[in-house]
């Protein structure tokens, strides 16, 4: 007998990675963000299969009605040229290579303990009877904001330097565009911008 639930694992995680590769590898960018949500689609079908129905639910809303739909316009909507992405994303890379080996190693040491000393995961996973009477929500709220709440921070402060990442590489500075200059403004005097006349009676303008 077939076991459904086994082979639409297999089939959901499957397409979520080749999803997550074209992410990275498009060219375009437009259809690498047509792949994320397909990745975000396949990851809340994950979901759905652990009976987190909730997760499942915020990943398709959120994510995929919201976040990626605005990626999407708004790759579309500023036109980024590769060519000069890639030139601005060179002279990051060698940080960019530092900051990845050091996640590559970590995820290394990750495996080699998981392997080594399975029980030492047990000192971060929170005891099950607590959430065991829980409805999934308040399940996830009570594990975010108590026992993971650090790691939660954490994952917001990476989405905050990529977010800051993504306008620094897309900023582009155009000739004959007049910028405020918040510095100048503040800076300027009344005397330097305004000019009192005095005009007698009678004579006009």
């Amino acid at each position: 007998m077939i076991n459904v639930t086994a082979l639409l694992f297999y089939l959901f995680s499957a397409i979520l990675l080749g999803s997550a590769v074209l992410v990275v590898s498009s060219r375009n960018t437009v259809h690498g963000v047509l792949f994320l949500i397909l990745a975000f689609l396949n990851a809340s079908g994950l979901f759905v299969l652990v009976q987190a129905e909730f997760l499942a639910m915020i990943l398709v809303v959120v994510y995929v009605g919201a976040v990626a739909v605005l990626f999407l316009f708004v790759v579309m909507m500023i036109n980024v040229e590769l060519g000069q992405l890639w030139e601005r994303a060179r002279r990051y890379s060698f940080m960019g290579a530092v900051v990845g080996g050091i996640l590559a190693i970590e995820l290394v040491l990750m495996m080699v303990s998981w392997q080594s000393s399975p029980e030492a995961f047990d000192l971060t996973s929170a005891p099950y009877s607590i959430y065991k009477d829980m409805t999934n929500t308040t399940a996830i709220g009570n594990l975010l904001y108590t026992h993971y709440a650090l790691i939660f921070q954490g994952a917001g402060i990476i989405l905050l330097v990529a977010m800051i990442g993504a306008i620094v590489l897309t900023l582009r500075h155009r000739e004959g565009v007049r910028k405020q200059k918040i510095k100048d403004q503040i800076a300027r005097e009344a005397k330097d911008s305004v000019r009192l006349v005095d005009i007698p009676s009678g004579t006009g303008i």
